[in-house]
């Protein structure tokens, strides 16, 4: 049997996003450890505020205060938090409907265990010491049995107001190839480059997937492509990238490699960045002891014509 390949992969990029004003004082408010919800026209009262009510679609601006004690509604005990949760030890995930709202706010609540915690128990808001105007200055729920908490009345207005945020998107998995694509990576660790060709259109895909695209049919006939090839198109990258020692500006293309019916991704190097170009002829630069190309570099020839690489644009 060959060897199964598998490899931890981390997807991970920041989304940003401006906030509205329902928003925003939503935010500025947990900061400053107030909590606002938005009144609807039919007098209910929605915490997490949105901007537009969620039943007849109109547009709410009028902020309330509720109280940062509430009532747990309905939750769930998780027994193995995970990087990023709220708490590091196991935890109920909650939901919880702060007095003076209409609907319940999700969060975690921390409590010594499953047997602790029940619907309709009363809880407060344990605030986080430190506070920038996001959910996480909500540190956690905790139990609790004293009086109900009065809000100030607070209007909604704040100086320095929280007008975006950045939440990081992450996704952690485990990627394990099949048989094509384990073929091709034991190739690279070789410093060759193979597809599989489509045995009805006869197309040689690079990297292979095991099936041809268009055909539908399985492929198992593998071809060694390149090692030179074509950039077909690219883009010039200016913004630096997290952990990726590479200065800006640099250049990623598509790289027809010679004998494929396919371009695949590369970044290229040793030429200014401002003189590639569509129909660049390119070889692959590896690195001591990598497993695939580090760069593709000019080899000098003159350049493709288009037409021998307009149908790999």
């Amino acid at each position: 049997m060959p060897e199964v390949l598998t490899a931890p992969l981390v997807v991970e990029f920041p989304f940003t996003r401006s906030l509205g004003p329902v928003q925003s004082a939503f935010l500025t408010g947990l900061r400053e450890r107030v909590v606002l919800g938005v009144k609807t026209g039919d007098g209910r009262t929605l915490v997490p505020p949105v901007e537009y009510d969620p039943v007849t679609a109109e547009e709410i601006r009028d902020l309330v205060e509720v109280a940062p004690t509430g009532t747990v509604t309905t939750w769930a005990w998780n027994h193995a938090p995970r990087r990023g949760q709220p708490l590091s030890a196991p935890f109920a995930w909650v939901l919880v409907r702060l007095d003076g709202a209409d609907t319940a706010l999700l969060h975690a609540l921390d409590a010594p265990g499953p047997d602790a915690v029940h619907t309709g128990m009363r809880v407060r808001i344990r605030w986080a010491d430190e506070r920038t105007g996001a959910i996480t200055d909500i540190a956690c729920f905790e139990p609790y049995d004293g009086d109900r908490a009065d809000p100030a009345g607070h209007t909604g207005e704040f100086e320095n107001p929280v007008t975006g945020i950045v939440a990081p998107a992450r996704l952690d998995y485990t990627y394990t190839p099949g048989r094509a694509q384990s073929a091709y990576i034991h190739a690279l660790g070789d410093r060759r480059i193979v597809g599989e060709r489509c045995p009805s259109c006869r197309k040689v895909y690079v990297p292979p997937r095991g099936a041809c695209p268009t055909c539908g049919l399985a492929t198992s006939e593998q071809v060694e492509v390149g090692p030179r090839g074509t950039v077909t198109t690219f883009c010039i990258v200016n913004i630096k990238a997290k952990n990726l020692d590479i200065e800006v500006p640099y250049v990623y293309a598509h790289i027809a490699l010679d004998g494929a019916d396919l371009a695949l991704h590369g970044r290229i190097g040793g030429i200014p960045y401002d003189r590639v170009r569509m129909g660049l002829r390119v070889e692959p630069v590896w690195a001591e002891g990598s497993r695939h190309p580090d760069h593709y570099r000019p080899t000098g020839e003159p350049d493709a014509d288009y037409e021998m690489y307009k149908e790999l644009l």
